[in-house]
C-alpha cells in the first residue's frame, strides 16, 4: 500500500509494501514524538529512581506478608505484553528488510530513514520504546508475588529504558536493529510467561533456549555497535549515532553479555546451583 508521508522532508523515498497501513500509523508525525521524548528525557532518571525505591521498598514490605495470588493479573499481563511485542516486530521489520535490500547494511545503521521518512516503523518504534516504561511492571509481579530479584533482572530494565528513550530522542539509525530483534525475542519470552502462569509443564530447554537467543542478542549488539564504531571514527562518513550513544551501547552490551552468560551458567550448568534453581528458570526470574 503506498503511504502518503505527513509532515515529512519532501524525499522521495521507496516504502515497504505493507498490506494494510491504519491511520494512527499514516498520520503519526515522528517529529513531534521526538521533540517531546527530547523534553522529558530527564525525567527518565526520575522514572528509574522511584522505580528502584519501589522495588526495594516492595520487597521489605512483603518480606513479612504473604505472597499475592494474581496468577490471573499476571497471564494478561503477559499476552499484552506479547501482542505488544510482536506488533512491534511486524510493523519494523518491512522496513528493516526494504533497507537491507535497496541500501545494503551501512544504510540500515547509520541512516534512520525508518524514523523520518517512514511513519509507520517511526509510530512502532515510539510505542516500543514506550513499552521498556510499561515493563517495569513485570518487577512488580514479582515483588508481590515474593520471588527472586537478581541484578540482571533491575539493572537491564532500567538500562535498556535510559538507552531506549536517548536513542529515540536523539534519532539514532541503529536503534531499529535492536527494537527489531528485542521485540521478537520479547515475543517469544512473554508468550513462554504467559504459559508457565497458565501452568503449563515447558521442559527445560525452552528456558535455556530463550537465555541463549538472549545472549545471540547481546553478541550481535556488540557487532552492530563496532560496525558504528568504524563508520564513525575510521571511516568518518555520515553516520546519525552519536559517539556518547556509541559509548553507552558498547558498555551496556558488554555488561549484559558478561550477566546473561554467568546467569546461563549458574542456571543451566552449574551442578549445585542449577539443580537447585531448576524450577526457577526465566520464568519465575523475570528476566526481559
Amino acid at each position: 500500500m503506498d503511504i502518503q508521508l505527513h509532515h515529512m522532508d519532501r524525499v522521495q523515498v521507496a516504502l515497504p509494501a505493507y498490506t494494510y497501513v491504519f491511520d494512527f500509523e499514516k498520520n503519526f508525525v515522528y517529529s513531534d514524538s521526538q521533540a517531546w521524548m527530547r523534553d522529558h528525557l530527564p525525567n527518565c532518571f526520575y522514572y528509574c529512581a522511584i522505580y528502584i525505591l519501589l522495588i526495594f521498598g516492595g520487597r521489605y514490605y512483603m518480606s513479612s506478608r504473604p505472597k499475592f495470588e494474581i496468577r490471573g493479573m499476571l497471564i494478561l499481563w503477559n499476552i499484552v505484553l506479547a501482542l505488544l511485542s510482536i506488533f512491534c516486530n511486524f510493523r519494523v521489520m518491512p522496513e528493516l528488510y526494504h533497507v537491507l535490500s535497496h541500501h545494503g547494511y551501512y544504510y540500515s545503521v547509520c541512516i534512520p530513514r525508518y524514523l523520518t521518512h517512514n511513519p509507520v516503523s517511526a509510530f512502532w518504534s515510539w510505542i516500543f520504546t514506550l513499552m521498556k516504561l510499561l515493563e517495569f511492571g513485570d518487577t512488580v509481579f514479582i515483588v508481590l508475588r515474593k520471588q527472586p530479584l537478581i541484578f540482571l533482572h533491575w539493572y537491564h530494565h532500567v538500562t535498556v529504558f535510559l538507552y531506549g528513550w536517548h536513542s529515540y530522542a536523539e534519532t539514532s539509525g541503529s536503534i531499529i536493529w535492536f527494537g527489531a530483534v528485542n521485540a521478537f525475542i520479547h515475543f517469544c519470552m512473554y508468550c513462554y510467561y504467559a504459559l508457565k502462569a497458565m501452568r503449563f509443564n515447558l521442559p527445560k530447554w525452552i528456558a535455556m533456549t530463550l537465555t541463549t537467543l538472549q545472549i545471540a542478542q547481546m553478541i550481535l549488539g556488540i557487532i552492530i555497535t563496532a560496525s558504528i564504531y568504524y563508520y564513525v571514527q575510521v571511516a568518518q562518513v555520515q553516520c546519525n549515532v552519536t559517539v556518547f550513544n556509541l559509548k553507552v551501547s558498547a558498555l551496556m552490551y558488554i555488561s549484559y553479555l558478561v550477566l546473561f552468560i554467568n546467569y546461563f551458567k549458574q542456571s543451566y550448568l552449574s551442578d549445585k546451583i542449577g539443580k537447585k534453581n531448576q524450577f526457577q528458570s526465566v520464568s519465575s526470574i523475570k528476566i526481559d
